[in-house]
């Protein structure tokens, strides 16, 4: 497996001086697993390798080093790896977002979308659709799974003058890929200031300000039958909790794409699609994960 840095769902705020390296030896398919844990123990950024998944944590969150809290993790991921080695060490304050843009070059998607940071060249000989995206540790760069077979639906699903819903927007990748897609007009929500500040900053590159809501909304907030389209890169349990709402918000035989899915939440995600009158209409897998769409019925 390539060696990558990851931050996931959470930023790395400049001001935290030093870090918790946690590292838990394990297999690709365990560290697909693991990730939903770690996160939300708090951990803020990822490297995948093929032994280990490494976190990294605040280390003001945690006492003494880690010394106590190594059993805590141990706890945690028994039903993943009950033979994991865990290992933590102090790491000293660290350019991140120096270490983060190594690892970014230019990723091509589907059949129509290439992604990149604006500080790697890319020789567009198939004329793609380029996304310019510098992710400053947001979520949404097109080097996860969940962003890669979200945009690949949005390809297959999307129509022209769609309007678009982008729910936890992130890096605001899908909002802007709906925009070059020839959606009439996209919002993105996210309840994260540094991503709201990083997604404007793309959509300023990518030149769709004028097409392009950025926001702190929450659904509430929206009027029924505002959208074509949404796009929910979340987690099971939101999608869940929001499916009520994205029902409401959604147009006559609207469609939504919901992923940040792993392939066991697949029968309790379309369950519960189901109930709520959406009828499956594709699904996409990479590794361990899952997309899906859905048309209301």
């Amino acid at each position: 497996m390539v060696k990558f840095f990851c931050t996931l769902y959470t930023h790395i705020k400049n001001k935290v001086k030093s870090y918790l390296q946690i590292s838990i030896s394990s297999t690709e398919a365990q560290q697909e697993m693991l990730l939903p844990t770690m996160i939300e123990l708090g951990c803020e950024g990822f490297e995948q390798t093929d032994s280990a998944l490494i976190c990294y944590l605040k280390h003001d969150l945690i006492p003494n080093n880690g010394k106590v809290f190594t059993e805590d993790i141990r706890k945690l991921i028994q039903h993943i790896s009950s033979n994991a080695v865990i290992e933590i060490k102090l790491i000293k304050e660290t350019n991140w977002n120096a270490e983060w843009e190594k690892t970014i070059q230019p990723i091509e998607i589907g059949k129509r979308f290439v992604v990149k940071p604006t500080w790697s060249e890319y020789n567009n000989v198939e004329n793609r659709i380029i996304l310019h995206i510098d992710p400053k540790m947001s979520f949404g760069t097109g080097y996860h799974e969940t962003t890669r077979l979200s945009l690949q639906l949005l390809e297959s699903f999307m129509k022209i003058n769609d309007k678009v819903l982008d729910v936890g927007t992130g890096t605001g990748i899908l909002a802007i890929a709906a925009i070059k897609l020839g959606a009439q007009s996209s919002v993105g929500i996210d309840n994260d200031d540094w991503s709201i500040e990083n997604a404007e900053e793309n959509i300023r590159l990518n030149d769709v300000t004028s097409q392009i809501q950025i926001n702190k909304k929450e659904l509430q907030e929206f009027k029924d039958e505002s959208f074509d389209m949404i796009t929910a890169n979340l987690t099971l349990n939101t999608n869940i909790e929001m499916m009520k709402d994205f029902y409401r918000l959604l147009r006559n035989r609207g469609k939504i794409i919901l992923s940040g899915l792993i392939v066991t939440d697949q029968p309790n995600m379309e369950e519960h699609l189901m109930k709520n009158s959406f009828e499956i209409i594709e699904r996409l897998f990479e590794n361990e994960w899952i997309a899906i769409a859905a048309q209301k019925i």
